[in-house]
């Protein structure tokens, strides 16, 4: 046995009940120490490699991104110089401030000549229109001098050569006038026609020069905008400036990185030449323990007999925890049958419970109405005997107006000569009471029968209450029994 123990036979037993593997390698103490401090040194250098490795990439990438940002800032700063510089030619200033000059003085000088050509129209138009009313005027004088004509013709008949020469010398000199004066319209109607054609022409011009003013202000709207857009370049120019110089820092900096990262590639380089040869050392070690590992199978051999043994052991132990188990379960079945058995006995219990204290309220409840039923007879018992002393006293009544009536017919024997007066009251008076005698025997008969409806009733519900209160004695005996 403590051959064994020394063996490791026992130890690997214990690791294959546990479901280990059994070929294991055993180390001497604080080799499997050094060994792990090696693991993680390594381990360390390559996660120090791989983190090396993944920040240059992300510098270069970053270095790339500042280079185009730089040729971007020299493009602009081209294109800025060659602005600034165009903008200061005299020759494009000059321009610049001649450029909305010309167009307008141009059309000023065709407004004034044509604003003089319209006023020449204008005085001829005005003298023409002199002209016609002068010979309207004529012309009126003409017609007036022609009526007049006619009616020194009608007066002078006898002297109508004279006349008539004088008539045809007037229709000549009226037929020159009208001739006259239709060339003057015509020439006054193309003489506003031509007014109307200056005038929109005028509108014309007045509208260009307008438009004229209108594109100056905009070139001078448009000059202040490009000065304001030059000192706002100027100020970015600035800013590109200082920019580009902490771009600059940047990538000297960079540059002092990426030396850094070169100087850890080549530590990183070291290293890996170390863990080979540490790796080779490994190797060395590998193979004493496979030696010692062909050693460690000739003791497995042995082990696993007296595996077999205590497996024969365990194949014993297991059959009769089978029947142990199967035990068990009979008990438990019958257990849970009697536990069913109990919840089904306890709720006919309860369920009994709960119909006793049921019929206990209906007795309860049948009790107070025996009361309320008692006190109602014995109430009907107070009627009954105060009905049967009016009926004594109205019996007591009949006899006193009986007797009275037996006097009264006494009498009237006796008084022989009584009137036929007296006989009709006489007679109206047993009529009155044979009524009488009638009402009353009637409401004797009704109160017979009311009492005996009553009697039977209260009889009848006494009855069904003692029917209810035996069954409800025998349900409390049979829950005293179950009980």
């Amino acid at each position: 046995m403590h051959q064994l123990t020394c063996n490791g036979v026992l130890e690997g037993i214990r690791i294959c009940r546990k479901g280990f593997p059994n070929r294991m390698i055993f180390f001497r103490a604080g080799v499997l120490g050094r060994l792990e401090e090696m693991r993680d040194d390594r381990l360390g250098k390559i996660m120090t490699w791989l983190q090396a490795w993944v920040r240059w990439y992300f510098v270069k990438k970053n270095f790339k991104k500042l280079q185009d940002q730089r040729i971007a800032l020299l493009v602009i700063q081209r294109n800025l110089r060659k602005f600034l510089t165009l903008r200061n030619w005299l020759w494009w200033k000059l321009y610049s401030k001649v450029k909305p000059l010309l167009n307008v003085a141009r059309v000023e000088d065709e407004l004034k000549a044509l604003e003089e050509k319209l006023k020449k129209e204008t005085e001829a138009r005005e003298k023409e229109e002199k002209l016609r009313k002068e010979l309207e005027v004529q012309n009126v004088k003409l017609l007036q001098d022609k009526n007049d004509l006619y009616l020194q013709l009608e007066a002078e008949r006898s002297s109508s050569g004279d006349v008539e020469e004088r008539l045809m010398k007037a229709i000549s000199q009226k037929n020159d006038l009208e001739s006259q004066l239709s060339e003057i319209q015509d020439r006054l109607s193309h003489e506003e026609d031509a007014h109307a054609s200056l005038s929109s022409q005028k509108k014309k011009l007045e509208n260009e020069i307008q438009n004229q003013k209108k594109e100056a202000e905009d070139l001078e709207l448009a000059l202040q905008k490009a000065e304001q857009d030059k000192q706002s370049k100027d100020h970015q120019i600035r800013n590109l400036n200082d920019e580009i110089a902490h771009q600059d820092e940047l990538i000297n900096k960079l540059n002092k990185e990426k030396k850094n990262l070169q100087e850890m590639g080549q530590k990183t380089a070291e290293d890996l030449q170390a863990t080979e040869d540490k790796v080779n050392h490994l190797n060395k070690v590998k193979a004493k323990l496979e030696q010692t590992l062909d050693e460690l199978e000739d003791s497995l051999e042995r082990e696993k007999k007296v595996r077999a043994d205590i497996e024969k052991n365990k194949r014993k132990i297991e059959g009769d925890l089978k029947l142990a188990q199967e035990a068990v379960a009979d008990l438990e079945k019958n257990k849970k049958e009697l536990e069913t058995n109990l919840q089904r006995k306890e709720k006919e219990l309860q369920s009994l419970a709960s119909k006793l204290e049921d019929e206990q309220a209906l007795v309860a409840k049948l009790q107070k109405q025996i009361k309320e039923l008692q006190s109602r007879i014995e109430e009907l018992e107070e009627e009954l005997e105060s009905e049967r002393q009016a009926r004594a006293k109205a019996e007591k009544q009949r006899a006193d107006l009986s007797r009275e009536i037996e006097e009264l017919s006494e009498r009237l024997e006796e008084a022989g000569g009584a009137t036929s007066s007296q006989i009709e009251l006489n007679k109206r008076r047993e009529a009155e009471m044979s009524k009488l005698r009638r009402d009353l025997e009637e409401s004797n008969l009704n109160h017979e029968q009311a009492m005996s409806a009553l009697r039977k009733k209260h009889n009848d519900v006494v009855a069904e209450l003692s029917e209810q209160v035996d069954q409800l004695t025998k349900a409390k005996q049979r829950y005293v029994l179950y009980n």
